[in-house]
């Protein structure tokens, strides 16, 4: 379903984890994000495409590389694929696409087009590296923690913050590759808040908002996780059930998330 809709930006919301596919179309390019999830899905981001494309370049914007984020990519074979270098590098290129076989396998999918592990046109290799797409510059920051490839990407002039699986409002950290790293990206965020002028955030999981203070919430609550993570806290845990609806969904990412800290503080 369409979750937000407003001047030239459209926001997809998946029935699965409220994972969500950001269009924002000028009259120079289209660009998207982390087209998904489920088939009937897929289709009708891609039918939005052939009303609105025109002779237009198509730019996909892949905030990490987590199956459910790349799930789509295979129906958009004329894109221009965007993601950090660990991303083109990551070594298990193959399980990710075993992943989206038996998520499929599961679930008695078809597909219109067969998965692919995207291949990418612009690679980020540090952070404020810049991309000029028409009237739209892209400023990109890599952001290790919840994956090792994970990308920011602020869109000026219009303001738009695409956060990937980070500030979330459904979900609490989900830390897979590094609790240091995520601690620093968070920190990060900070400063992008700071230094850019966000008017939109559209995170890769739940709502747009275009609140401040919503995003310093998101912000907060994500530094309140992690400086609490390490600790067997039963207090700590009854809050985060009443901040996140799912968190019975969510609790066995919790207990890794509270491993992973401990292991490396």
């Amino acid at each position: 379903m369409i979750q937000y809709r407003a001047g030239n930006l459209t926001v997809f919301q998946s029935s699965l984890y409220k994972t969500t596919s950001a269009i924002i179309e000028t009259s120079d390019v289209v660009i998207m994000t982390d087209p998904n999830w489920l088939p009937s899905e897929v289709d009708e981001i891609k039918n939005h495409l052939n009303l609105n494309l025109g002779n237009k370049p198509l730019y996909i914007i892949y905030t990490h590389s987590d199956f459910d984020h790349i799930i789509g990519a295979g129906a958009f074979p004329e894109a221009k694929g965007i993601a950090t270098s660990q991303f083109v590098n990551n070594p298990d290129k193959e399980a990710i696409l075993e992943k989206i076989g038996t998520f499929d396998q599961r679930y008695y999918l078809n597909r219109s087009y067969k998965p692919i592990y995207p291949t990418i046109d612009f690679v980020v290799t540090h952070n404020k590296q810049q991309l000029r797409l028409g009237s739209l510059t892209l400023t990109f920051y890599h952001a290790p923690g919840h994956t090792d490839d994970s990308l920011f990407t602020v869109i000026e002039p219009e303001g738009i913050f695409l956060s990937g699986d980070y500030l979330s409002d459904v979900e609490f950290p989900f830390i897979f590759s590094s609790y240091r790293d995520y601690r620093q990206t968070m920190v990060l965020a900070e400063t992008i808040l700071s230094q850019h002028t966000i008017a939109i955030h559209i995170p890769g999981h739940g709502s747009v908002t275009q609140q401040k203070k919503e995003l310093d919430k998101r912000l907060l609550s994500a530094n309140r996780y992690l400086t609490l993570l390490d600790k067997d806290d039963k207090e700590f845990e009854m809050a985060l059930r009443q901040e996140y609806l799912f968190f019975e969904g969510m609790k066995h990412i919790h207990t890794m998330n509270r491993q992973m800290a401990k292991n490396e503080i």
